[in-house]
């Protein structure tokens, strides 16, 4: 059967090859309200050889065509030796055990790559406990146990894995010690470590996304053209039920989905999330965590904390549940942010082929959302493309959050039956230009194609960090089936920046949920510590502001989990800071 995916994929796009370095064009800076305001001239070097990175991701594809090749890895950049860079680590999958495939080039584990330094890294897999084969799908980085060495959670098909962090670059597999052991017959994708209940550990929130089985996906026989075997929607399997597990101390944990609001029904009675993406963020300001879940098909949920232990789902009424028209899309990557000169939060989906990404921007009340994607500029250039990696960073330093999409279809077989529908793709990158009127992002690519960035891949995963210490933020996207693209920032605009690693004593270690705001040349730069970001995958855990070329900041105050606020005096530019919490 044709399926409603397929007969979106009606929508075309092209892009033009180009080998080398990506140049954004750029003229002096005026008035961010003007609607012809060009985005600055970024260099990014494409440095995935040289750097060292040699992985190649496997999913296990001999021609069936199960949902799960379809879903690639993500990757996390964090700091798993402590000596202040941020390391890569990349999700594998593996094959499937009824058909394992002749060995070829690349690994069936998870890869660890250590930073030198200055941007080129070490495979440092053998030995660290991380060299296991899995059905690999995300990663979330915490330290849940306080002790100041992040821990790693992976997700999978078939059984998750908790990886304790001992230093020295290896890790112990705490899955069954930590309580947080998941069925052989589950599929979980993106997680993300919060603290909900405020009491200064860190808590596990782990999205699952369809009960599936290879007898379930070979009944529904899912075809282009009658004959020929496609990968099928989430709609004819039935949903999962999201997972919590809350941090009960001396590192366990205790399954508190069923007592904690966050398994929602559809009218049938069966479970009705198929959650690809999670934000966590205190929506409202109360000082305690909220969550909100990207689903593929049908409703995002929304989770208000009840301050008890418990949550309240309001997707429907505060508006994220669904588009403008009242239907349901098919959501994977997702990030939140404070992305202009206001308190506003906004809260960005990356959706299906044919679909415009999502923007929810806050309106007077902090519980109640619309989409502006339309006014923005962040939804007619998107359509197109099938959205996965998404994040806000600020790649230019200029202190205004920008908006990258890591893109790639499904199936290789698309051009086949779509002759306008293509499976590499390129990615998309939205200057944020500012103010508050409409237009406020300018998709990049559309002004010059040809560039590096945009070179066409089966892009999933993204993710950020400074991999070699000169201030401003690198890329790094994975490919299904492929090798990852490591991107390195070399915008030369003279911009400041200013750097914060937040310590936690009171609340987690890693300040994980804190907000930081500066006051620079009379705006306000507003940034929270989540790694938590897109699709299966988790950014670093520094906060990076850009400063343009204001040379003082002029306030800084950080809101710690819980809501106790503490001004940070004396913060200089282009300076990494350390900030610890006060008791």
């Amino acid at each position: 059967m044709i399926h409603r995916r397929h007969i979106k994929d009606l929508v075309g796009f092209g892009c033009c090859i180009s080998a080398g370095l990506l140049v954004l064009w750029w003229i002096a800076p005026g008035p961010r309200d003007r609607a012809d305001a060009t985005p600055p001239s970024v260099l990014f070097t494409g440095t995935t050889q040289v750097s060292g990175i040699d992985f190649l991701h496997r999913n296990g594809a001999y021609g069936d065509k199960w949902l799960p090749e379809t879903m690639g890895g993500g990757v996390a950049f964090f700091d798993c030796d402590n000596d202040g860079a941020a390391d890569l680590l990349f999700v594998n999958s593996t094959d499937w055990p009824w058909h394992p495939l002749p060995e070829r080039e690349g690994s069936r584990t998870l890869a660890l790559y250590r930073n030198q330094g200055n941007g080129t890294f070490t495979n440092t897999t053998a030995g660290s406990g991380l060299d296991f084969p899995i059905y690999g799908m995300g990663a979330a980085c915490g330290d849940f146990d306080n002790d100041g060495w992040t821990d790693l959670f992976i997700t999978a098909v078939g059984g998750n894995r908790l990886l304790k962090n001992l230093g020295g670059g290896r890790f112990a597999d705490w899955t069954s010690i930590g309580g947080v052991a998941s069925s052989t017959n589950q599929w979980s994708t993106s997680a993300a470590w919060l603290d909900y209940d405020n009491d200064g550990r860190l808590d596990l929130f782990v999205c699952n996304y369809v009960s599936w089985s290879p007898e379930l996906d070979r009944k529904a026989m899912f075809t282009y053209d009658g004959a020929t075997r496609a990968y099928g929607p989430p709609r004819n399997f039935k949903g999962a039920h999201p997972t919590l597990f809350r941090n009960e101390g001396s590192g366990r944990f205790a399954d508190v989905s069923a007592s904690s609001g966050i398994q929602v029904a559809d009218p049938s009675g069966e479970p009705l999330a198929k959650a690809l993406g999670v934000a966590p963020v205190d929506l409202d300001g109360d000082g305690w965590m909220d969550i909100i879940v990207a689903n593929d098909t049908v409703q995002n949920l929304v989770f208000r904390n009840e301050r008890n232990g418990s949550f309240r789902e309001i997707g429907a009424r505060s508006g994220i549940a669904f588009d403008t028209f009242g239907a349901a899309r098919g959501a994977m990557g997702i990030d939140t942010a404070r992305f202009r000169d206001d308190d506003a939060l906004g809260v960005a989906i990356g959706n299906f082929a044919n679909e415009m990404n999502a923007f929810y921007v806050a309106q007077n009340d902090p519980l109640h959302f619309a989409d502006e994607a339309t006014q923005a500029g962040l939804g007619p250039a998107s359509q197109q493309f099938l959205k996965f990696g998404l994040f806000f960073f600020d790649y230019d330093l200029d202190g205004r959050l920008d908006v990258l999409t890591a893109n790639g279809h499904l199936d290789p077989d698309i051009e086949r039956f779509h002759l306008k529908q293509q499976y590499r793709q390129p990615a998309q990158l939205f200057w944020n230009r500012g103010g508050t009127r409409g237009g406020m992002f300018v998709d990049v690519g559309s002004i010059d194609a040809r560039l590096d960035l945009f070179r066409p891949i089966v892009g999933r995963g993204s993710a950020y960090a400074d991999i070699d210490g000169d201030g401003d933020l690198d890329l790094v996207m994975t490919q299904n089936a492929g090798r990852p693209v490591l991107l390195r920032n070399d915008q030369d605009l003279g911009h400041r920046w200013c750097r914060v690693k937040l310590v936690g004593t009171t609340s987690n270690r890693e300040a994980i949920g804190a907000w930081m705001k500066l006051r620079v040349g009379g705006r306000v730069l507003a940034r929270q510590v989540m790694p938590t970001k897109g699709y299966l995958s988790q950014s670093e855990i520094i906060l990076t502001f850009g400063l343009g070329r204001h040379s003082r900041i002029d306030e800084a105050e950080v809101t710690w989990p819980g809501g106790r606020r503490q001004s940070v005096p004396n913060l200089q530019p282009n300076r990494l800071a350390v900030v610890r919490e006060t008791p």
